[in-house]
C-alpha cells in the first residue's frame, strides 16, 4: 500500500513513498509533486527576463537619442551627457538600501514597482515634445523663402536685411525668443531619466539574488548566462527602434515635410526621439505585471552529489540557507536592521579580492559609458553617416556579436565547469584581448569634410584650426551672418558654410531641391564641370572613408564579441566571493560605485573634452549658441579613443593583481586542488570534518570555496 505525501509541500523534487513486499522488505516508489508554473522558478526567469529586456531597450532608446536631444534643446554635448548621466543619479539614489532591504522583503512585488516607475519615467522623458512649438531648424540663406518661390533670389542681397555690416545677427523683439530662453525643457527630460533609474534600481540585485538563491549552484551560471543574453535583446531592438524614430522628422505628421530642407544627414536633423520613450514606457508597465502573482520564496532543488560537493559542506549551506530564510520572515526592528546593515557592510568591504574586483570593473565600465553614449555622434562626425545608419549598424552588427558572446560565456563555464581561479583567468585574458582589436580604430578614422572658412582656405588650402575666417575676398560683398550653419556643396567638391558665404546670386527650386548659381566663391576654384552652382547639405565624405567605414564595423564586432565572451564569468565572481546573505547588498554596492563613479560623471566629462574639437557652434532663435555643428575629425578620433583606451589600460594592471590575489588565496587553502583534472579549481570536496563552524562565522570564506 502506498503511503500518500503532505498535499501542503510545495516541491519540485521527488517524494519516497514506500511499499511492503512479498519477503517482508520495504520498496521506495517515487512520486512527484506537481507546482504551478506560474509560481515556479521557470516562470521567475521568464519575467526576469523579459523585465532586463525592457529596461536595456529603454536605456538603449536614451543612448540612440541623445544626439537628437543635443539638437532640439540647443544644448552642448556636456549637458547632454548630464541628461544622460540622470539616470545613474536616480539609481544611485536608492539602490544601496534597495539592495538590501529589498532581500529581507518580497522581492518579485518590490520588483514590479520597480518596473512601474521605469514606465512613468520612460512617458515623462518624452512629455516635453508635446508642449514645445515646432522644430526651427537653423537657417540662413532660404528662412525667409515664401512656401511656393519659384523666382529667383539672391542670398546676398536677402540676408542684408538680417545681419550687420560685420556679419553678426541683429536682434530683434521676439516673443518666441524669450520664452525659449526661460523655460529650459530640457530638464524634464533630465528628471524622467532620472526616474526611470529609480524604477530599475531593484531589478538587478534583487532579481539576480532571487535566482542565485532557489536555483542549483551549477545552473546558476547559465541561467545568468541565458538572463543576460535576452537582455540583449533589449539593445539590439533598442537600436533598431532608435533608427527608424531618428529617420522620421521630428513633427511628423504636424508639418508639411515637403517643405523641409535638411535631410537625415544634416547635423540640424532632429528625428522623432520621443516616439521611442512612449513605447518604451508602455513596455516596460507590461513587464511589471508579472511579478505581481510570483512567491515571496521558492523551495530550492537539492544539490545532487557528485563526488565534487562535499556533504558536510552542502549541510553547512543548507543551514545557512534556512537560518537566513527564518531570520527573513521576522519582523523588522530598524535599530537592530540598521546594526546588521554597518555590520554587513563592514564584511563585503573587508573582502580584497571583493574590493580589487570593484576597481577593475570600475575603471572598465567608465571606459564603456564613455564609448557607448557618444559611438553614434562618433560615426556620425567620422565617417559622414546619419544618426539613424549610425544606430541601425549598432543594433544588427556589434549587438549580436555580444549576445553570442555572453551565451557562449556561461555555457563554457558550465560545460567546463570553471573554478573562480580560471574564471578570473579567462574573463580577464578575453577582456584584454579585446582591448589589443579596439586600438585598431586609431587607424581607420576618416579625413575632416572640406569645407571653406573652418577646414581649408576658399581656394582649398589646408588652414589651422585657429586661423579659419569664413571671409574671403570672393563674398566681401554679402555681408553674411557668420553665426548661423546653412551649409551647401559646391560642384567643386568643397562646402560652404551658407550659400550667402558661397558667394551666390541667384537660386531655384523648392524645399530639399531648392539650387543656388552664381557663386563667385565657386568661380575661383575652377569647378570640374564649368558650374558654379550649389545644392543644400555638406558634401559626402570620399568613398574611401566609406571603406573605412566597413573595416570599423568590422572591429567593433570582433572586439565587442571578446569582451562579451568573459563578462559572465567575471560577473559571478561579483557575487560568489561574499557570504550567501550578502550577495544582494555586493551586488547593490557594486551598482552603486559603478552609477556613482562612472554612470554620472563620465558622459558629462567626455562631453566637455568633445565639445574642445568644435570647429563650428550652432546658433539659437536668441543668437545664443547651441549645439555643435561640426568637429575636427582628427582632434575627436584622438580625443574619444585615447580616453577610452586611456581608462581600460590600468585596469588590467589590477586585473592581473586580481588574478594572483585569487590564485594565491585558493592554492593557500588547497594546493592541492589544481592537481584534479577536469574539476574546479576551487575544491568542493574538501574536508568535511574540519572546522565547519569557520564556514558560518566567516565574511566570504563561504562563497569562495563553493566555487563557480
Amino acid at each position: 500500500m502506498t503511503v500518500e505525501t503532505d498535499s501542503n509541500v510545495n516541491s519540485n523534487l521527488e517524494m519516497e513513498s514506500t511499499q511492503p513486499l512479498e519477503h517482508g522488505a520495504i520498496k521506495q516508489v517515487p512520486v512527484k509533486k506537481r507546482t504551478s508554473c506560474c509560481t515556479g522558478l521557470k516562470m521567475f526567469l521568464a519575467a526576469l527576463s523579459f523585465s532586463y529586456l525592457c529596461k536595456t531597450l529603454s536605456g538603449t532608446i536614451m543612448k540612440s537619442s541623445i544626439t537628437q536631444i543635443e539638437r532640439r534643446f540647443d544644448i552642448p554635448s556636456s549637458v547632454a551627457g548630464l541628461i544622460d548621466g540622470s539616470f545613474e543619479i536616480g539609481n544611485l539614489l536608492v539602490v544601496a538600501f534597495v539592495s538590501y532591504f529589498g532581500a529581507k522583503s518580497h522581492r518579485p512585488k518590490i520588483i514590479a514597482l520597480g518596473c512601474f516607475i521605469m514606465s512613468a519615467g520612460s512617458i515623462l522623458t518624452a512629455m516635453p515634445h508635446f508642449f514645445m512649438g515646432y522644430y526651427k531648424h537653423e537657417a540662413a540663406s532660404h528662412a525667409v523663402f515664401s512656401v511656393n518661390s519659384t523666382s529667383s533670389l539672391s542670398p546676398c542681397s536677402m540676408d542684408q536685411n538680417i545681419t550687420g555690416v560685420s556679419g553678426t545677427l541683429l536682434k530683434h523683439p521676439n516673443s518666441d525668443c524669450v520664452k525659449e530662453a526661460s523655460s529650459p525643457m530640457w530638464i524634464y527630460v533630465l528628471l524622467g531619466n532620472m526616474l526611470r533609474g529609480i524604477g530599475e534600481s531593484p531589478i538587478s540585485p534583487l532579481g539576480i539574488s532571487y535566482l542565485d538563491d532557489f536555483a542549483k549552484e551549477e545552473d546558476a551560471p547559465l541561467y545568468i548566462a541565458c538572463l543576460h543574453t535576452i537582455a540583449m535583446i533589449g539593445p539590439m531592438f533598442g537600436y533598431l527602434l532608435g533608427s527608424l524614430c531618428a529617420s522620421l522628422y521630428v513633427d511628423i505628421g504636424f508639418v508639411d515635410l515637403g517643405s523641409i530642407t535638411i535631410t537625415p544627414k544634416d547635423s540640424r536633423w532632429v528625428g522623432a526621439w520621443w516616439l521611442g520613450f512612449l513605447i518604451s514606457g508602455m513596455i516596460n508597465l507590461i513587464a511589471g505585471i508579472p511579478f505581481c502573482f510570483l512567491p515571496k520564496s521558492l523551495n530550492k532543488p537539492e544539490e545532487k552529489n557528485n563526488g565534487k560537493t562535499s556533504s558536510g559542506l552542502s549541510k553547512i549551506k543548507g543551514d545557512q540557507s534556512k537560518q537566513y530564510k527564518s531570520e527573513s520572515h521576522q519582523p523588522m526592528k530598524w535599530s537592530v536592521v540598521s546594526k546588521d546593515f554597518v555590520l554587513s557592510l563592514k564584511k563585503v568591504l573587508s573582502n580584497r579580492i571583493y574590493i580589487t574586483f570593484l576597481c577593475c570593473t570600475l575603471l572598465q565600465f567608465c571606459s564603456f559609458v564613455g564609448f557607448l553614449t557618444y559611438k553614434p555622434k562618433y560615426m556620425e562626425q567620422q565617417y559622414g553617416q546619419s544618426t539613424s545608419k549610425s544606430n541601425f549598424v549598432t543594433g544588427v552588427t556589434a549587438l549580436p556579436a555580444v549576445s553570442i558572446g555572453i551565451f557562449l560565456g556561461g555555457f563554457i563555464m558550465k560545460k567546463y565547469k570553471l573554478g573562480i581561479v580560471e574564471a578570473t583567468k579567462f574573463g580577464l585574458v578575453m577582456s584584454f584581448m579585446a582591448f589589443l582589436i579596439s586600438v585598431a580604430q586609431f587607424f581607420v578614422g576618416c579625413e575632416n569634410h572640406v569645407v571653406a572658412g573652418l577646414t581649408v582656405s576658399y581656394d582649398s588650402k589646408p588652414v589651422a584650426h585657429h586661423e579659419n575666417s569664413p571671409f574671403s575676398a570672393c563674398n566681401a560683398d554679402c555681408k553674411c551672418a557668420t553665426n548661423r550653419w546653412d551649409p551647401v556643396c559646391g560642384d567643386n567638391g568643397i562646402s560652404y558654410i551658407s550659400a550667402c558665404l558661397a558667394g551666390c546670386k541667384a537660386s531655384t527650386g523648392y524645399g530639399k531641391n531648392t539650387v543656388y548659381h552664381n557663386c563667385s566663391c565657386i568661380e575661383i576654384t575652377g569647378s570640374q564641370s564649368g558650374n558654379s552652382s550649389v545644392t543644400l547639405g555638406l558634401c559626402p565624405k570620399s568613398d574611401h572613408c566609406s571603406r573605412k567605414f566597413i573595416y570599423y564595423s568590422v572591429i567593433q564586432v570582433v572586439s565587442a564579441f571578446f569582451y562579451a565572451l568573459g563578462g559572465i564569468p567575471l560577473y559571478v565572481l561579483t557575487f560568489r566571493c561574499v557570504q550567501p546573505e550578502l550577495k544582494s547588498l555586493a551586488l547593490g554596492l557594486h551598482t552603486l560605485v559603478m552609477r556613482s563613479l562612472a554612470g554620472i560623471p563620465v558622459p558629462v566629462y567626455v562631453g566637455a573634452l568633445i565639445d574642445r574639437t568644435c570647429l563650428k557652434w550652432g546658433s539659437s532663435s536668441c543668437a545664443q549658441r547651441g549645439a555643435c555643428r561640426i568637429y575636427d575629425a582628427d582632434a575627436y578620433r584622438y580625443t574619444y579613443l585615447g580616453l577610452v583606451a586611456g581608462l581600460r589600460v590600468p585596469s588590467y594592471f589590477l586585473g592581473f593583481f586580481l588574478y594572483v590575489l585569487v590564485k594565491k588565496h585558493y592554492q593557500a587553502k588547497d594546493p592541492k586542488s589544481t592537481e584534479n583534472e577536469g574539476q574546479e579549481s576551487v575544491p568542493m570536496n574538501k574536508d568535511t570534518n574540519s572546522k565547519s563552524n569557520e564556514y558560518l562565522s566567516s565574511s566570504s570564506d563561504v562563497e569562495k570555496e563553493s566555487c563557480i
